[in-house]
């Protein structure tokens, strides 16, 4: 009787390692359907409320502006004065009679020179400052009362030492938008923490190595904080100074559209100068962001 028991009691009894193996359970992923929704969603939360709001101030800005006796032309006007500057942007009659792409093409490229001097130089400066107290004690005053001066300011200088209008231009680009980047980057530098500098001495870094691994990546929300306020003063001061200087440029086709009373024409270089400024703000904070991973303020 016992027997057939305990042969039933081996033949059930198995080894741990014949037990049925474990299936990994791969997640089931979402319809493209759905994901194509969600994505539909998230960007019409991000486009939506900015063109309601730019709709209700073209509204009001045109029954505004429609009134008899009205300075400023409603939309619909500006649409219609500035429909060939808008559909053939590209057209060249030589000299300073050009379309819009080739003003905004010198302009950007001013501001590229001065943009790039400014952030090479300010950075080094700021790193200067950032990690050495004479260099602070020594040059923060002196940048303190600098950066206060208005950009414009600088322009008759400028003119009396290059004698030409184009350096003169990227001088006052340079010299505007230096200041943000070597304040915010001697802050960063400032800011390091101590435990890395004390990792960088155990493991011997020279100064080549801790510059490169440690400062700047520690430092770089706040640079590109400074990169990013330089972009948007080199974009200013440009505007500003071709007024003055002539030649081809956004700016000074604002101030040729001024003389010829052609207002609708102010209005979309206006409208221009905005879109380019958002546009050179996001690039910066792109690069910001994907340089920092996402430290940095967007």
């Amino acid at each position: 009787m016992n027997m057939p028991a305990t042969k039933i009691e081996v033949e059930t009894a198995k080894p741990a390692s014949a037990a049925a193996p474990v299936v990994a359970m791969t997640p089931k992923r979402p319809p493209r359907s759905e994901t194509y929704a969600r994505m539909a969603r998230e960007t019409a939360v991000r486009i939506i409320p900015p063109l309601v709001v730019i709709a209700l101030l073209l509204l009001v800005w045109e029954l505004v502006c429609r009134r008899a006796g009205s300075a400023l032309p409603p939309p619909s006007k500006v649409f219609k004065d500035t429909k060939e500057l808008i559909l053939d942007p590209f057209f060249d009659h030589g000299g300073i009679d050009k379309g819009l792409f080739w003003h905004l093409s010198a302009s950007l490229q001013r501001v590229a020179f001065g943009y790039s001097l400014s952030a090479i130089a300010g950075i080094a400066l700021g790193v200067l400052v950032g990690q050495s107290v004479w260099a602070m004690r020594g040059l923060d005053p002196l940048f303190q009362v600098l950066r206060t001066i208005p950009p414009l300011a600088w322009l008759p200088l400028s003119l009396a030492a290059f004698r030409d209008g184009q350096p003169s231009a990227i001088f006052v680009i340079f010299i505007t938008s230096i200041w943000p980047i070597i304040i915010n980057t001697a802050v960063g530098i400032r800011n390091i923490p101590q435990d890395y500098r004390n990792v960088a001495a155990v493991v011997q870094l020279n100064p080549l190595e801790f510059f490169a691994k440690i400062m700047i990546p520690a430092a770089a929300p706040y640079i590109f904080t400074g990169l990013r306020i330089g972009i948007g003063l080199s974009w200013l001061a440009i505007v500003a100074a071709e007024m003055l200087i002539g030649g081809v440029g956004i700016g000074f086709f604002i101030w040729d559209a001024w003389n010829s009373s052609h207002i609708s024409e102010i209005i979309l270089a206006l409208f221009y100068v905005g879109i380019i400024g958002f546009v050179l703000d996001r690039l910066i904070a792109g690069a910001g962001k994907i340089v920092t991973r996402g430290t940095a303020l967007n």
